[in-house]
């Protein structure tokens, strides 16, 4: 395994951490970290329910942190993001617009992804700015993070489900 893999992994540990935090809190499991001379300058996990904001992705998060942090709207040169599922359009927008230069992702996203999956839209060449991308780091561990995450979400609306149901039927 190369040097850049095994430093991949790493940082993509740390994103898989955010991702747990996001779960604790019932937000769906995404975590995500910036890095810039080999130093987290930001992170965040996905938070759109518990911050009422519908631009809580886990990318924007770790912006708005990384961009706070470094007192600037655009990231350095070198900073690579990290995030366990693959950026929806709307990040995409925002990575490029910081001018982030990598991005490595952990589990695809087949209905929103928009680097790989459901769009690429790298390749429209509509862009002022156009990043790196690896996918598939940690995959494995990133997808049965979120698989997980959405069992015990169903499971839980089924019990709620037959709790509902029980209390119809005692009235």
């Amino acid at each position: 395994m190369s040097e850049t893999q095994l430093s991949d992994e790493y940082w993509m540990q740390l994103a898989y951490a955010q991702a747990a935090l996001a779960a604790a809190q019932g937000e769906i499991p995404v975590g995500a970290i910036i890095v810039s001379q080999n130093q987290i300058i930001g992170q965040g996990f996905n938070a759109p329910i518990s911050l009422n904001d519908p631009t809580a992705h886990a990318e924007i998060v770790a912006l708005r942190d990384a961009c706070q942090n470094i007192q600037n709207y655009r990231l350095p040169d070198d900073a690579v993001l990290y995030v366990t599922l693959e950026p929806c359009t709307m990040c995409v927008g925002a990575l490029v617009h910081s001018r982030v230069s990598r991005v490595v992702f952990g589990a695809f996203e087949a209905k929103a992804g928009s680097l790989v999956s459901a769009r690429q839209l790298f390749e429209t060449g509509y862009y002022n700015h156009v990043f790196s991308f690896e996918a598939g780091c940690m995959q494995q561990q990133c997808s049965e993070q979120l698989s997980a995450f959405f069992k015990l979400r169903r499971e839980q609306k089924r019990q709620l489900r037959l709790q509902e149901k029980l209390l119809n039927t005692q009235k």
